[in-house]
């Protein structure tokens, strides 16, 4: 059987005022003609179909137009999973209804992991289905303390399955899977807890055959080569301008027999760079020759105030979402914060709330404040710990 794994579409995303639809639905009718190419048979979404929890109905509709032409016109089976952008009672609407059509979409955690058995030439091959969940959410269904740690959470949810390890298996999950001290590559836009107290580690999954994930934007392996993010189909932030979005193919046989092919995408408009002084970044020979109508982060280098930078460059790249400016001036003033930043590293706690409170009333704390910042310092990492 072979799939198609997708995650972290974010669907309706907005990028510095400019909607991605468009892109979007670039994307999904490139991957339908990938599906069609590849003889593609199932379709795994691995979370994070909308961008938010109230998604605009330009996204919604588009959804349901990918769908429709997967299930009706291609007449393939798509399998979806809550992300934590998605909303679980929207995004999970009507589900039961579309199972009779091949759309299976699971949102909430209810005891027990989803599990949909297929089945093709080559015997039984299970698809389980955990929705992104936080141990808050699913302490009720177990007698231990979770400690809100995710990775016992999730380590709970598995060993409460009988799974059987002759057959073939794979899991949809949506967390922050990590391997031990081996986190995957994030970017600006993914803001996580600290501490680690979101990482759920991948030898939980060790009893799947492949592991489709999402939450992570780069396309990247964790662990094995068998347990994959799928990344987005889009750069969704200048952080991302390096990657190369890539969309998996898995073709499971017998047991054991998986082979995992990396289908390049190619966007409407590329996210990039470009960087010099504003009078070469306007030279028709410096931008002939590549999109102009690509999502820009423009960098301007000249030491003198420019007119209307941000007009000029317009005029030229339309889709210009971002401009700095970067001299010798500008620089100095990263380098003084860089410098101010590390002294603040160096302080303690108490320190820190001392500066903070004399910036604020202009006076020192005396003696009896400073022994109850001090009390309530201690309460803290106590508890923390």
């Amino acid at each position: 059987m072979k799939f198609l794994h997708l995650a972290d579409l974010h669907l309706g995303k907005i990028l510095q005022e400019q909607s991605l639809i468009e892109d979007q639905e670039y994307m999904l009718n490139q991957i339908i003609e990938l599906i069609k190419k590849e003889n593609v048979e199932t379709v795994l979404i691995s979370g994070d179909v909308y961008d938010r929890s109230v998604p605009p109905a330009e996204a919604v509709n588009l959804l349901d137009s990918f769908l429709k032409t997967l299930i009706k016109e291609l007449k393939i089976k798509v399998f979806i999973i809550a992300g934590n952008h998605d909303s679980k009672d929207r995004l999970g609407f009507g589900s039961k209804i579309f199972e009779d059509e091949g759309l299976y979409i699971e949102c909430k955690y209810t005891g027990n992991l989803r599990k949909v058995e297929l089945q093709d030439e080559y015997g039984k091959l299970n698809i389980y289905m955990l929705p992104f969940v936080k141990p808050v959410e699913v302490k009720q269904f177990f007698e231990d303390d979770l400690e809100n740690n995710y990775n016992i959470a999730i380590n709970k949810i598995i060993g409460k399955e009988e799974i059987n390890k002759r057959e073939k298996n794979i899991i949809l999950v949506h967390q922050f899977v990590t391997a031990g001290t081996i986190e995957p590559e994030r970017t600006e836009s993914e803001v996580l807890s600290l501490g680690g107290i979101e990482n759920v580690d991948v030898s939980n999954f060790n009893d799947f055959d492949y592991v489709a994930i999402g939450h992570v934007h780069r396309p990247q392996k964790i662990g094995r080569d068998t347990a994959r993010y799928a990344g987005t189909i889009l750069k969704y932030s200048f952080s991302e301008i390096n990657h190369n979005k890539t969309v998996p193919i898995i073709e499971i046989k017998e047991k054991g027999d998986i082979n995992i092919n990396l289908v390049q995408l190619n966007p409407l408009r590329d996210m990039r760079e470009i960087k010099g002084p504003l009078e070469e970044l306007i030279k028709p020979e410096n931008y002939e020759s590549g999109n102009t109508n690509d999502y820009i982060k423009a960098v301007i280098t000249n030491e003198e105030p420019v007119y209307d930078a941000i007009g000029q460059i317009r005029r030229i790249y339309p889709n210009t979402l971002k401009l700095e400016i970067r001299n010798s001036k500008t620089i100095s003033n990263v380098e003084e914060q860089n410098i101010n930043l590390e002294n603040i590293k160096k302080k303690t706690e108490l320190e820190l709330f001392a500066d903070f409170y004399k910036s604020q009333n202009n006076v020192e704390l005396d003696e009896r404040q400073t022994e109850i910042i001090k009390n309530i310092i201690s309460e803290v990492k106590n508890e923390a710990d």
